[in-house]
């Protein structure tokens, strides 16, 4: 079997984690990773099929390796593998097609596809009820990220996630506190949960994540933890309590919105209303000291008039979010939104995104300006700024801020930073 492999990944990060994850199983199994394509005799793209552009650059990818090296074999994986299946195997460029579960036994699943002549491992993931663990201690990175669950059960009209990912399934939680003591022995001190839908964390066992995340604070001894993309309905006031009170939560909140217009959100199959949520959001901003909010947007969804747009667009403006990730609709085949006769066109979409990204831009800058002379702690990274080789770090709420040292005694230290100043698009501060 060939022993070069090159991996490229695309998408979120669950995908990341599990490309990690992939890598080290090839590498314990006598694989070398190599840095050139052209050196390498098995491509393995981890795949997402969050949008049809995501589709079309997968193709592009798996063309190109072809191109620049012809000997080379290819393995699609991650998420058009799993929801394309078999139909993948007509395209010249792709050998190997392995599912989403599968890929996280990549050595013993290529070897038996190959023992077996086959080209093709990819069970249907709507049958599995057991969450995968999958431990990964991959020290070269400052933050450790901890997968805590994968899938969903959510049916939004515009997502063909939950048919990539199968349904809502949890690490327990012993596993979750022994894994995160796993990595303070590594000197890790903050840990990202990252999942599909990491706010159904428990759903299946009675359990809900502010559970999880209580013992968290009670068992553990890392320093800071850090959420991904919940939905604002999984925010509750309970949960907002603890995390106030809680010593290791970073104040870094990813609110994962869709529309901020109720007739948009009633046809993404949505179960919030804006007023809720916009009130949550001041709510949030007043608990907190300076938390980052960020959220995610689509422009141009099925349906979505120039009035409903414009509804969005003055409740963005008016929000107290931070950060506003923002992509225009993609019709996902097998989803409610694409059977929808009242398509948007792209031009309209794009154009609708684009003044979406500008309230970012407005909204992000105001906020790193209001973080100016204030006193921060940050997580200083393991390698230096490439430009200016000086030290830099994240504050816990998701600033990374360009200090004045580059004492390499300091790499993976939490220290007191002041912010100075904001200049072409970088955070300077000063160690206190």
């Amino acid at each position: 079997i060939m022993k070069k492999f090159y991996i490229h990944t695309m998408g979120c990060k669950s995908n990341q984690f599990e490309s990690s994850i992939i890598k080290e199983n090839l590498l314990k199994n006598g694989f070398a990773e190599v840095k050139e394509l052209t050196e390498a005799e098995l491509y393995i793209l981890n795949s997402c099929t969050v949008t049809h552009k995501s589709d079309n650059e997968a193709f592009y990818l798996l063309r190109n390796a072809k191109h620049k090296n012809p000997s080379i074999l290819t393995v699609l994986t991650g998420c058009i593998a799993q929801v394309e299946k078999e139909k993948l195997l007509k395209n010249e460029f792709i050998d190997f097609v392995v599912g989403n579960d599968e890929k996280l036994k990549m050595t013993e699943i290529l070897t038996d596809i190959l023992a077996k002549n086959g080209r093709i491992a990819c069970r249907d993931i709507m049958n599995l009820s057991e969450f995968n663990k999958i431990v990964l201690a991959d020290t070269a990175k400052t933050r450790a990220s901890l997968k805590i669950q994968d899938g969903c059960d959510n049916r939004c009209s515009y997502c063909i996630i939950p048919f990539a990912r199968g349904k809502s399934r949890s690490a327990n939680t012993d596993f979750v506190i022994e894994q995160i003591n796993n990595f303070s022995k590594h000197g890790f001190k903050e840990v990202v949960f990252t999942g599909i839908h990491i706010g159904q964390w428990g759903k299946e066992n009675g359990k809900e994540l502010l559970d999880l995340l209580r013992e968290v604070e009670e068992k553990t001894s890392i320093e800071r933890f850090r959420l991904g993309s919940l939905n604002p309905l999984e925010i509750t006031d309970e949960m907002l309590e603890f995390l106030q009170k809680s010593e290791k939560f970073c104040p870094h909140f990813h609110l994962s919105l869709q529309s901020a217009c109720n007739k948009t959100l009633r046809s993404m199959n949505r179960f919030y209303k804006v007023e809720d949520y916009l009130e949550q959001i001041e709510k949030i901003n007043e608990i907190f000291n300076k938390p980052f909010l960020g959220s995610d947007i689509i422009t141009g969804f099925a349906g979505e008039t120039n009035e409903d747009f414009e509804i969005t667009r003055q409740n963005l403006e008016k929000s107290g979010l931070t950060q506003i990730h923002t992509f225009p609709y993609s019709l996902r085949a097998g989803t409610a939104g694409a059977k929808s006769q009242e398509q948007v066109d792209e031009k309209t979409k794009e154009m609708r995104a684009e003044i979406v990204k500008k309230i970012s831009a407005k909204k992000l800058e105001e906020f790193i300006k209001n973080n100016i002379n204030c006193e921060h702690e940050i997580l200083i990274e393991k390698r230096p700024d490439k430009k200016t080789g000086l030290l830099k770090g994240m504050t816990r709420n998701y600033l990374t801020v360009i200090t004045n040292s580059k004492d390499i005694k300091l790499f993976n230290t939490l220290a007191k930073v002041r912010i100075k100043r904001f200049e072409n698009g970088k955070i300077f501060g000063e160690l206190v």
